[in-house]
């Protein structure tokens, strides 16, 4: 079981960054979208990295807490990567035939849901930033992930391996990168500086190719490999 961590970026990072900025100015205390592309080495799109923009220089930018819900479908966990801001609860219904016994050994999160179908147990709060991981005591093939954050701008990449956020204030700010696939020598993140009324753009394109996708059959399994 890979355990969760508080840091889960550090300095030692080798991946090709390009930060783009437009040389126009609006009259406005906002800046552009800020959108951040992660690729592969190969040049290819990585669908639904986690991207988190922390703020260094100015105010943080308070997220409230969500109600968001994982649930147990066909063996597997629905979604199997969340991601949202400290404090959230998550409910974990059943919704299999068979019963799950949910827990977490993660240093952000360790809890446990006894054997249960349906949605036997109220919410569980995530209060601490880090990488929570799941399984499931019965089926060993079951993972999933909760990114927890304090940061003020996150989430995933689309499709495309592209992630935005619209009104980012200027500043200097932390950006980080991760997903259960990834295989970097270091842990992705770089720093940018956001201008007033400047949209900025940041390429992020790996230096190794991503792990294998899970095997046929145990479509969470990521640590398997």
């Amino acid at each position: 079981m890979r355990p969760g961590a508080r840091k889960i970026f550090s300095s030692q990072t080798l991946f090709a960054v390009t930060l783009l900025a437009c040389a126009y100015r609006l009259p406005c205390a906002f800046a552009d979208p800020l959108t951040v592309s992660v690729r592969t080495a190969d040049d290819k799109p990585v669908d639904g990295a986690v991207v988190i923009a922390h703020a260094l220089s100015t105010a943080r930018h308070a997220v409230a807490p969500i109600q968001a819900v994982i649930d147990q479908i066909n063996l597997a966990f629905v979604p199997d990567i969340l991601v949202v801001p400290a404090g959230s609860q998550i409910t974990f219904p059943n919704s299999d035939t068979v019963s799950h016994q949910v827990y977490s050994f993660s240093p952000a999160k360790r809890f446990q849901l006894p054997l249960y179908r349906g949605s036997a147990y109220p919410p569980v709060r995530f209060e601490t930033p880090g990488i929570v991981t799941l399984g499931c005591n019965i089926h060993d093939s079951m993972q999933a992930y909760i990114v927890v954050t304090d940061a003020p701008f996150f989430g995933r990449t689309d499709s495309n391996g592209i992630w935005s956020a619209s009104d980012v204030p200027r500043g200097t700010y932390r950006i980080e990168v991760w997903h259960p696939r990834l295989r970097e020598p270091g842990e992705l993140k770089t720093e940018f500086a956001v201008r007033e009324g400047t949209p900025a753009d940041l390429k992020i394109r790996l230096t190794r190719s991503l792990r294998p996708a899970p095997l046929s059959g145990h479509p969470h399994s990521w640590d398997q490999y």
